[in-house]
């Protein structure tokens, strides 16, 4: 399952690249002489992580430091510490409490509890920061279509939690004392407040929610009321634009971090939607190029978590301060 949802969401466009070369959309988005104007936010490599992964998808990081990555091919959860220095692993292939079939988003809530999109048994589940296992819930059908829970996102303040369904297109509002479901967010289509296989998913410290609209080739923004605010980006292969986007996060100065994973860049963009910057190399000044960049984190200490996918690995950076032009 989870082969057939990354080459929906990966690989779509294969046809059209065999016509137009990716070193075509490189030149253009890759870019860095003056006339292109394009800035650069600096991101300077501090070390990998490998541990035997098979396409990676997401990653958290609880607020004690500690790096959680969802190894959804091998249907575990695997924990590092700070520095990358595996721990433990929980989960394996099964239906069962703790067991997974294909899990691919990852959120941890403030008191640490991990919350798990377990794609293929259709549900979400939690767990104690040690991996065990505290509850879970079942993500509905809809009109006969069987729900695929893609990533989850939790607003402890609101008591809320929020689910995307990739397969219904659409984001599932719950109560999260009572995980009754409280409200439905969007529907299939390329409008506003509409939805095109929506994968990832991340919130700002006011509850926005922003999400990966990846067919619609875009990131949408709802407020915590599921309303409309705004849409980042659009089709295309110069800067502000996407070709394949997949992961999301937002930094301490509320500026928006999207990957695209056929493109291989990571863009940066202002609270309101404008294009700020594509993250670059503080040394030689160069666009910073990541293979198949997919579920991304920002932490408080200003690190960026980059789960490249087909490169089984999460790279980690430390966020500079200013940009280049």
């Amino acid at each position: 399952m989870i082969r057939n949802l990354l080459s929906n969401i990966s690989g779509t466009f294969r046809l059209t690249a065999k016509f137009i070369p990716l070193s075509l959309f490189l030149s253009l988005i890759l870019s860095v002489n003056p006339a292109h104007s394009i800035h650069l936010t600096h991101v300077r490599h501090l070390f990998d992580i490998t541990h035997n992964f098979s396409e990676p998808s997401d990653v958290s990081v609880s607020k004690d430091g500690l790096i959680y990555v969802v190894d959804g091919v091998n249907n575990r959860i695997k924990v590092f510490n700070h520095n990358g220095k595996f721990l433990f692993s929980f989960g394996r292939k099964g239906s069962g409490h703790g067991k997974f079939r294909f899990p691919l988003g990852i959120t941890i809530d403030n008191s640490g509890k991990v919350y798990i999109a377990d794609s293929g048994n259709r549900k979400v589940q939690i767990f104690n920061n040690r991996g065990s296992f505290v509850r879970e819930f079942k993500i509905p059908s809809k009109n006969g279509n069987p729900s695929e829970p893609t990533d989850v996102a939790v607003d402890e303040s609101r008591n809320r939690c929020y689910v995307v369904d990739n397969n219904n297109h659409y984001i599932l509002a719950y109560d999260l004392s009572s995980l009754e479901l409280l409200k439905i967010y969007g529907e299939p289509g390329a409008e506003k407040r509409q939805f095109r296989f929506p994968f990832l998913i991340t919130m700002d410290r006011e509850g926005y929610l922003y999400t990966v609209d990846v067919i619609n080739t875009r990131v949408q923004v709802l407020n915590p009321e599921g309303l409309f605010v705004l849409i980042i980006g659009g089709w295309g292969v110069e800067k502000g634009q996407f070709f394949r986007p997949k992961g999301v996060a937002v930094d301490k100065n509320n500026r928006v971090y999207i990957s695209d994973s056929y493109m291989g860049v990571i863009q940066v963009f202002k609270s309101t939607g404008e294009f700020y910057s594509v993250l670059g190399d503080p040394e030689d000044r160069s666009v910073k190029k990541f293979r198949t960049p997919a579920g991304i984190f920002i932490d408080d200490n200003n690190r960026l978590y980059v789960v490249e996918m087909f490169a089984q690995k999460v790279s980690v950076y430390s966020i500079e301060d200013g940009s280049e032009q």
